[in-house]
């Protein structure tokens, strides 16, 4: 049973770590959209991340699954799991990284500006060291929770943890107990995401106090 379950590891971490890498990608230029002065961008950058924020992830799923394809190919269960896990997450993303860039003060701004920084540098050595901090524990909340919404692509056919433990109860009738095991694969896997992110957290509160 454990084996079963355990077979599923590698998609679900491999689902779950390309979907966190295309919704980091994704969440930078809609940050920007939605920083920007101009408000044609910042309108843009809303609508998008309103559309992947108020469709269903699995509806996603489906779309890429079962609606793209390029000339006789179309994607992959796999590419289809992490292009539409990946496009949702980096609308979350953007809104946590927001948060995170407003939460830096304003003064932050103008003492970097005085310095004789440029754009590029103010954000680079003041702004982005000061507001990942903040969005750490909200990026690596997501990412558990990336982890636990993985489960979704078994919907499409990805043999992740939750499609071979399907597969296990219903061949071996134990139903109920595979579905605890991987309930507590899942605990196991999260909790150390957990610590490592309130080490980071306080490796970088030391290094802005310094």
């Amino acid at each position: 049973m454990l084996q079963a379950v355990l077979s599923g590891i590698p998609l679900t971490l491999g689902v779950t770590f390309v979907a966190l890498v295309i919704g980091t990608a994704v969440s930078v230029p809609l940050l920007a959209g939605t920083l920007s002065k101009y408000r044609i961008l910042w309108l843009l950058s809303r609508g998008v991340i309103d559309l992947l924020r108020g469709v269903p992830i699995v509806v996603w799923l489906f779309i890429f699954y079962y609606g793209v394809t390029i000339g006789p190919a179309k994607l992959s269960p796999f590419g289809a799991a992490v292009l539409g896990l990946g496009l949702v997450s980096g609308a979350y993303l953007a809104e946590i990284f927001r948060g995170a860039v407003s939460s830096v003060a304003a003064g932050q701004y103008e003492a970097g500006r005085a310095l004789g920084f440029t754009n590029v540098d103010l954000w680079r050595a003041v702004i982005a060291p000061q507001a990942w901090r903040v969005a750490i524990p909200g990026y690596t909340t997501y990412g558990i929770g990336l982890l636990k919404d993985s489960s979704i692509a078994s919907t499409i056919g990805v043999a992740e943890m939750v499609f071979a433990s399907g597969n296990y109860a219903r061949t071996s009738g134990e139903g109920i107990t595979v579905f605890m095991v991987a309930a507590a694969v899942y605990i196991l896997v999260s909790v150390p995401v957990g610590l490592l992110s309130r080490m980071a957290d306080e490796r970088l509160s030391r290094t802005v106090a310094q």
